[in-house]
């Protein structure tokens, strides 16, 4: 997958790659919904993006590392703030979004949306 000036591109796109869920790939078994990226003229690594529920999913794993604990154990506040930031992240247009999100946050699909309706209103 890598030549030997391609180091320094790989190891800082990998971040990257990892936080948004995606995986790399050779650049020649790249599939047409892939990202191929090039490095000095030359196709480096394809990037294989990750489905809208998958990536969610990433999303709340990274939201708990930061925090250092499960959502569900957060406040009330917190949880909202949460909320707030995937509604921003376009985490609720992705089909079982709000599902997905109540049970991360150990609350209820009505609950999800009462934090939602509230910001709306206020």
């Amino acid at each position: 997958m890598t030549g030997s000036g391609d180091e320094p591109f790989i190891t800082a796109v990998k971040p990257l790659v990892d936080a948004m869920g995606g995986e790399m790939i050779p650049p020649d078994e790249a599939g047409p919904d892939d990202v191929v990226l090039s490095w000095e003229g030359a196709d480096v690594v394809a990037v294989r993006l990750p489905q809208l529920a998958d990536s969610l999913d990433h999303i709340l794993a990274a939201m708990e590392r930061k925090r250092g604990r499960p959502l569900a154990d957060l406040d009330r506040k917190a949880k909202q703030e949460i909320v707030r930031t995937l509604e921003a992240r376009g985490a609720f247009a992705v089909r079982h979004g709000v599902e997905t999100v109540a049970g991360a946050l150990g609350v209820s699909r009505f609950t999800v949306y009462n934090y939602l309706n509230r910001e709306k209103e206020g």
